[in-house]
């Protein structure tokens, strides 16, 4: 669990020096970084989409992900639950993204891809933590330029990298034979679908619930052993 726990110390050290930067720009200058960010997600969003293999899984995983967040309401009980995080954090009158859409979009960020699915798994079998030490330097890196547009809700996002990761690590023995180098592409695939979504709600082109998509992101764990 060593590389798991560096890995959220990384976002919320990261996310510290971010606030501290966003202090010092000027209002005027928030929304052009947010949108420039936004343009940034929807790079990384193309990229890593087209590592998937199979559109089938995708389309599938896509909907049926749908269903379940939507049934389950998961973008609404995030939005609460950061609404009264929002209250005690954000100033009286301060303009700006929530902190359920900073929490959200490092969420995704932080926690799709490969170096997630296999670094941890690579902890948790053999105790090599070397990817996710690697990860930690490009999440804390990246939590800076996200936490000066995107505010304090990356910070926590530090919780869903440690949720996340940490269940994969302690489950390493059981998921490891399903999660082929297929199963990873297409999980990866479906999670970047997730980020263009996210980055065109960063650039204000969209209103995507994208929370509720996030099942999407696990479904081909169960589709590719059929297809």
């Amino acid at each position: 669990m060593l590389g798991v726990i560096v890995n959220a110390a990384a976002v919320v050290a990261g996310s510290a020096i971010g606030l501290l930067l966003k202090k010092g720009i000027p209002a005027k200058f928030t929304d052009m970084i947010m949108k420039g960010v936004g343009l940034c997600v929807l790079y990384i969003g193309i990229s890593g989409s087209l590592k998937g293999e199979n559109t089938l899984v995708l389309i599938i995983s896509i909907v049926i992900g749908a269903v379940i967040g939507e049934a389950c309401d998961l973008d609404g009980h995030l939005n609460r639950f950061a609404e009264g995080i929002e209250q005690r954090f954000k100033k009286e009158g301060k303009e700006g993204p929530s902190i359920a859409e900073g929490f959200v979009s490092a969420s995704l960020l932080f926690c799709v891809g490969a170096m997630t699915i296999v670094g941890s798994l690579q902890a948790g079998l053999s105790g090599d933590n070397e990817m996710l030490f690697t990860k930690s330097t490009l999440d804390f890196i990246s939590s800076i330029v996200f936490t000066s547009a995107l505010g304090i809700g990356v910070m926590f996002s530090a919780a869903f990298v440690l949720l996340l990761q940490g269940g994969i690590v302690l489950l390493a023995q059981f998921v490891a034979p399903v999660l082929s180098d297929y199963v990873i592409a297409e999980m990866t695939c479906a999670g970047s679908i997730l980020i263009i979504a996210l980055g065109l709600n960063l650039v204000g082109i969209t209103k995507f619930k994208v929370m509720n998509y996030m099942p999407a992101m696990f479904i081909p764990i169960a589709l590719c052993q059929f297809m």
